[in-house]
């Protein structure tokens, strides 16, 4: 079982499949750590696609079922549409604002303003850049179902309709 969790930053991807992945008894994976390089401060060095796209195919074959969290847009199809079902988190922006905020305090212990800035412009970015637009285009062309959860609810709400998902996905016995 390969479930992918993915939407806008602070929208509650990582939160959402670390809960699946455990619930499911899944690996669970992120794409930021594909996509960058280990560094200090993170998130400074991107990997060229054919190494973050080998290290990420490696990992999924290596395991008997995966919840990768975050955004593959462009990766490619091989990794895109390898999924059995996609969770799309919507979120207005200024709870991911806020939410994206309160996480760079507890973990940096200060507050990046750009990022918040780029993070922000979610919903009206241009389709080349991370945004709605981009993610919806993306989606359209994905082979797997897509569950959209777009409302603000508790992760025990969220993982309870992605295993509603789920069970229609499992063959049934006739």
């Amino acid at each position: 079982m390969h479930i992918h969790i993915t939407g806008a930053s602070g929208s509650g991807c990582t939160t959402l499949a670390e809960a699946l992945a455990d619930d499911l008894d899944l690996l669970h994976l992120d794409a930021d750590s594909y996509y960058w390089t280990p560094s200090a401060p993170p998130f400074q060095v991107k990997r060229n696609a054919t190494q973050r796209l080998n290290l990420l195919s490696n990992d999924i074959a290596s395991s008997r079922g995966v919840v990768l969290s975050g955004s593959i847009v462009g990766w490619g199809v091989e990794i895109e549409d390898l999924f059995d079902l996609i969770v799309f988190l919507y979120l207005p922006a200024p709870i991911r604002v806020e939410r994206l905020r309160r996480r760079e305090l507890d973990k940096y212990a200060r507050v990046d303003d750009a990022f918040l800035e780029w993070a922000a412009l979610y919903d009206q970015g241009p389709p080349e850049g991370r945004s709605l637009a981009k993610h919806t285009a993306w989606l359209s062309q994905r082979r797997c179902p897509v569950l959209r959860l777009e409302a603000d609810e508790s992760v025990s709400a969220r993982l309870q309709q992605v295993r509603a998902a789920l069970s229609d996905l499992r063959p049934r016995a006739v």
